[in-house]
């Protein structure tokens, strides 16, 4: 068994995996936010885009051939190209504590992240020239807890899907042998992850327990099911997140991983990994647990971690509050009630 170094898991949260924190930064007047993943040590990390309209910086760094292989920290944010500030407060933040990459007597803290757009969601983003998401990186990174707000929270206080308020959500899984893998996800998809009118996700076959509402499969196919319904027809969408593990990987392992983790948003949301979407996920390894992973191990994970993005997508909107502004979507507890 590869029983991890840190705590026994208890939460549902991507913090179950030992060796990392999680911390939001928010504006309700603007309606947009930021989510920071800190590591406590540097972590082995890559990322796989499957959408058309990614936002992302120091992506590039994150393929297995190129040369830095770790990050002290990974960002969501809401703000669209504006967001992309966040990850400089975020790196602002890990210098002013002595993080960073070292060169010579310089530490450069190696902080990639990627944005969803939310700049039309009814809030005030007359903001002027204050660097607003840079401060909100900042801020996330300095309030990094193992415990965080679900929902309309952070990255996922902005977002919205075709039909219903879309939000943050995580989940965490153990594997067979004893690893831990967590999923974090902002969700601002084209689609929806609802099936049809029905309350139902298509998550559903993946629920954990009733942790987005117990619904499970409709008992009969809504015969709107698989109508095609989206957003809009403007590059206004995205589903960003970030899998975690403690087992030890090498940087095309975390790869890997990161590609098979896209498989949940395909199997919450349809659609998924559109022209008009920028689905990005990120994977990153703390090493922390005792026993190095088999081959077998790696691929049980990325099944897990596909499952985890999926579980993960659906919370993000069953724990959603609706935005404070005229038209605003409505939250999934507000349209069908309770769990």
């Amino acid at each position: 068994m590869a029983s991890s170094t840190g705590p026994a898991p208890s939460t549902n949260l991507i913090t179950d995996v030992f060796g990392l924190t999680v911390g939001h930064a928010e504006d309700w007047r603007i309606g947009s936010g930021t989510t920071t993943v800190l590591f406590d040590q540097p972590a082995v990390a890559s990322v796989a885009i499957h959408g058309g309209a990614p936002g992302l910086r120091d992506s590039a760094l994150l393929e297995p051939e190129m040369t830095v292989e770790k990050v002290d920290a990974l960002v969501l944010s809401g703000g669209s190209a504006f967001g992309l500030d966040s990850m400089g407060g975020a790196a602002a933040y890990l210098r002013e504590i002595g993080r960073g990459f070292e060169v010579r007597n310089q530490r450069v803290p190696i902080v990639p992240g990627a944005i969803l757009f939310d700049l039309l969601n009814g809030g005030d983003k007359a903001w002027g020239t204050m660097p607003v998401y840079w401060h909100m990186g900042y801020r996330a990174a300095a309030a990094a807890k193992r415990e965080f707000t679900l929902g309309s929270a952070g990255a996922g206080l902005g977002a919205t899907t075709a039909n219903l308020k879309g939000g943050l959500g995580s989940t965490s899984a153990l594997s067979s042998s004893g690893f831990m893998i967590g999923a974090l996800v902002a969700v601002n998809a084209l689609g929806q992850a609802t099936i049809g009118e029905s309350p139902q996700f298509w998550a559903s076959p993946y629920e954990v327990g009733s942790e987005f509402g117990g619904r499970g499969w409709p008992q009969f196919k809504p015969l709107d099911a698989c109508a095609f319904r989206i957003k809009s027809d403007a590059l206004e969408n995205t589903t960003i997140g970030i899998v975690a593990t403690d087992a030890a990987l090498t940087k095309a392992q975390a790869k890997r991983l990161a590609v098979m983790a896209q498989d949940g948003i395909a199997r919450a949301l349809r659609p998924a990994h559109a022209a008009l979407d920028g689905d990005t996920i990120f994977a990153a390894a703390t090493g922390t647990a005792l026993e190095p992973p088999s081959l077998r191990d790696l691929t049980e994970l990325g099944n897990l971690a596909a499952d985890c993005v999926a579980r993960a997508i659906a919370r993000a909107i069953y724990e959603a509050e609706p935005l404070p502004f005229p038209n605003a979507l409505p939250s999934w507890k507000s349209k069908f009630g309770g769990g």
